[in-house]
């Protein structure tokens, strides 16, 4: 089975969308040997362009655009079957974050990839509903299969601790969407007797400048430590292992990776009760929604109080996280979407 991916994000992102191209793909050829994968790491106009034609060319059965897109030519094509995958549509429900030019070009290369691939797969029901109510795509043509995780964060952690507790966890770009601010207005409610710190993974402009004055403003610098962006996934994995919690109230994921991470390696979440985020952290969390600080402060008073509820959610989100988004299960459900289609 030769199948062509647009491996752009495969080489040169370290964030969700690499994540997510180098993780299936390497799970795919480790338990599936027959799948000969083909990566393309093309220029800007023959990826959009002329890439459909040089997955023909090179004897590909099937492309898979493992980031929101296909080339154009693709369905001109008519031997090579194609797939493409829709991280979220962050762009039409949370547009404030991206400019009037980006959106429209998002639309129609996105929307384009989704009205003409054989299939779309989804990384959960919630972009699965956004991708059928924005792009008009039937129901027959569009199928969940969640993101596959890295699987260091099914593994105990080897070696030490990189940070000294008791402290909570931020994880993910610092922008509106994610929603720190509101993270630390309720973090500042906590009882400061026994306030653990909050280490904060990610990196942002104007928004991080505006959390980082909260942090000045309300005598938090050494209570608060921004860690910047983290490329080591062993690091990342040991910071969850450490950590009292992590706290996720984002206002809109696509799947939300960080959950599923921090509960796979024992970390209990706060997260918010919205989009896809009560699919990825399921029964195992503590939930509130986004925009509400006061209860948000309150859920995060809890897990800093109560040792046995921190116990159970980490139990229980990690027995959930291990059998919903197994490797083998997601990986299987993709080799068999291909199958199906050629």
């Amino acid at each position: 089975m030769r199948i062509g991916f647009d491996a752009k994000r495969y080489f040169h992102n370290h964030t969700g969308l690499g994540n997510y191209s180098r993780t299936l793909v390497t799970d795919l050829k480790r338990q599936f040997p027959d799948v000969d994968a083909v990566l393309y790491d093309e220029k800007s106009f023959t990826r959009t362009f002329r890439l459909g034609r040089k997955a023909a060319a090179d004897g590909c059965q099937l492309f898979h655009g493992l980031s929101n897109e296909l080339p154009y030519d693709l369905p001109r094509v008519g031997a090579v079957r194609s797939v493409v995958t829709i991280h979220d549509t962050a762009w039409r429900t949370f547009p404030d974050m991206y400019h009037p030019i980006d959106r429209r070009i998002y639309d129609v290369k996105y929307g384009h990839a989704a009205r003409h691939a054989d299939c779309v797969v989804a990384i959960s029901e919630s972009t699965r509903r956004d991708v059928m109510r924005f792009y008009d795509v039937p129901d027959e043509r569009v199928r969940v299969i969640y993101q596959p995780v890295q699987r260091m964060f099914y593994q105990p952690l080897e070696g030490p601790l990189p940070e000294e507790a008791p402290y909570l966890l931020s994880v993910g770009s610092i922008n509106s969407r994610k929603n720190l601010f509101s993270t630390l207005k309720a973090y500042a409610r906590l009882s400061a007797e026994n306030r653990p710190r909050l280490l904060v993974v990610g990196q942002g402009s104007d928004y991080e400048r505006l959390c980082r004055r909260f942090v000045a403003e309300h005598g938090l610098e050494r209570d608060v430590v921004f860690l910047g962006s983290i490329s080591s996934t062993e690091r990342l994995h040991a910071l969850y292992c450490g950590a009292m919690a992590m706290l996720y109230p984002s206002f809109y994921e696509g799947f939300g990776l960080p959950v599923v991470e921090a509960l796979l390696s024992g970390c209990p979440v706060l997260t918010s009760d919205v989009s896809s985020l009560p699919e990825a952290a399921g029964p195992g969390a503590l939930y509130c929604p986004p925009a509400d600080v006061e209860v948000m402060a309150a859920q995060m008073q809890r897990l800093v109080d109560d040792e046995a509820l921190r116990r159970r959610l980490a139990r229980e989100g990690g027995d959930y996280c291990r059998t919903r988004f197994a490797p083998e299960l997601l990986t299987r459900q993709m080799y068999e979407l291909y199958t199906s289609l050629i």
